[in-house]
């Protein structure tokens, strides 16, 4: 196991590797074989204060910490991300599933994260207001806003934590991290590469165990100025709710359900690859993917017979295996979610196009599946499927395709696929999303805002508005 180094199964709390104070742990598994890779604390409330406690102490001292010493303990984790791709990758890889080159992508994006908030703190600026009247000035600052709580998803377990670590660190904040229970291996391995680029002891913890318990006792307790979170719309709501009692800052990044529209203008070979890496990248696990994919009556059956062929050729199996494209699903939770659509797609007129059903690797491995007919009135219209399910629908005019996409209660991507510069315009205008794809099914890039609209989520990740959330701004009037 090249990865051991960092198979940590132990706690960060202020400088510390612990355990539960119980002594419980909780097995993490990988997904293609069903093994066990090892155990993590079952950590809850007691030990979560003691994070909050270490990260509180910590704060001061680190937000007071001249900016280019704090920038260069960042461009250390940016080198030991990198300097550690290959073996980061295979853990991510055993214990969440994906293919091992989806994997590495990850690691260097997170990498790009930390780096890309290392450059643009040092452009956190404020600003010199014109006073209304002489003898006045109005100055505007910035500052860190203090103990940050981040709780981390499955599916891109490395990824997303940097997206919060990387502004939350760059700008003076102190850190109390929960990972996925599914993966926490990825996020405990950041514990350890802090401490390997000497950040303070204190300024990074991490913990795994009870989501309830340990988010129960982060969002109550007032030390903690701020909460981002990535999962699902229902549990952002709670989180949404609880944060109300201390008044905490929020990031949320939530559900969504992307809808990937084809033109009869479209390139077609090009909307076929486009809609591949955009739906079946991580076995259609990702927020971001292509959820509902409508195409014009003009180019639809040419294309659904391209995506068959070219999806059917795609390689399903254990992501540390050569040219594997699809590894397999989380759990069988996950895999009984996409039954469940598949079902419900079939029994209102909707057919199989390719797939359908488990893969005959065992586990939790899935067919890459295509249902054609889909309509509004199937549940992956209104619902986010998050697997490896194609639902291609059938439109005549734009107006039509528009409103289909905006038929949803989430906003987070959308993707087009035409070459009418006036089109792209009205889409922009007119599609109720945070992120829009024109011709592209892979959009996500450390230098762009990454965040939805309507209940896919508030705040920014990513771009220059990804610091903001992690920042208070004061405003001082100086008479003289």
């Amino acid at each position: 196991m090249s990865y051991s180094k960092y198979l940590k199964d132990t706690n960060l709390i202020a400088g510390v590797w612990t355990g539960a104070d119980s002594g419980k742990t909780i097995d993490v598994t990988n997904p293609a074989t069903g093994d066990v890779i090892g155990t993590v604390p079952a950590c809850g409330a007691a030990e979560t204060e003691r994070a909050i406690t270490a990260a509180s102490d910590a704060f001061p001292a680190f937000a007071t910490m001249p900016l280019m010493e704090r920038l260069d303990l960042l461009w250390k984790l940016h080198d030991a991300l990198m300097d550690n791709r290959d073996t980061l990758g295979e853990l991510l890889t055993v214990e969440q599933g994906k293919p091992l080159f989806e994997a590495k992508g990850e690691i260097a994006i997170g990498a790009g994260y930390i780096r890309w908030f290392a450059e643009e703190a040092r452009r956190a600026k404020g600003e010199i207001v014109p006073a209304p009247g002489n003898g006045r000035r109005i100055v505007v600052t910035k500052h860190p806003v203090g103990v940050v709580g981040m709780i981390t998803p499955w599916n891109f377990p490395s990824s997303m934590l940097a997206r919060k670590i990387g502004p939350a660190l760059a700008v003076g904040c102190t850190v109390v991290a929960k990972p996925a229970t599914a993966t926490p291996y990825s996020g405990l391995a950041w514990g350890a590469l802090c401490e390997e680029a000497g950040f303070p002891k204190g300024v990074v913890n991490i913990l795994t165990g009870s989501a309830r318990d340990i988010g129960g006792a982060i969002m109550a307790d007032a030390r903690v100025r701020k909460v981002t979170f990535t999962g699902s719309t229902e549990v952002g709501k709670e989180l949404i709710r609880q944060s109300a009692d201390t008044v905490k800052k929020v990031s949320m990044e939530l559900g969504g359900n992307a809808p990937f529209l084809v033109f009869d203008d479209a390139d077609l070979d090009k909307a076929v690859q486009g809609a591949i890496v955009s739906k079946f990248r991580n076995a259609g696990q990702t927020c971001v993917c292509a959820n509902r994919i409508y195409v014009q009556a003009g180019i639809h059956d040419a294309f659904v017979e391209k995506l068959k062929t070219e999806v059917a050729k795609m390689k399903v199996g254990n992501g540390l295996d050569e040219d594997v494209e699809q590894g397999p699903m989380i759990d069988m939770d996950a895999v009984e979610k996409v039954e469940e659509f598949i079902a419900d797609a079939k029994s209102k007129g909707g057919t199989i196009a390719l797939g359908g059903g488990r893969h005959g690797n065992g586990q939790s491995f899935f067919e890459p599946t295509i249902v054609t007919g889909a309509t509004q009135a199937m549940k992956f219209a209104k619902e986010e499927i998050f697997g490896p399910l194609a639902p291609v629908f059938k439109f005549e005019h734009d107006k039509d395709a528009i409103a289909m996409a905006n038929d949803t209660d989430f906003g987070l991507c959308s993707y087009a696929y035409t070459r009418d510069l006036g089109r792209v315009w009205r889409l922009n205008e007119q599609l109720q999303y945070g992120m829009i794809g024109i011709n592209s099914g892979l959009i996500t890039t450390v230098e762009a805002p990454f965040g939805g609209v309507k209940e896919s989520g508030l705040g920014k990740e990513g771009g220059s508005q990804g610091l903001e959330d992690y920042m208070d701004t004061k405003y001082t009037a100086m008479d003289f």
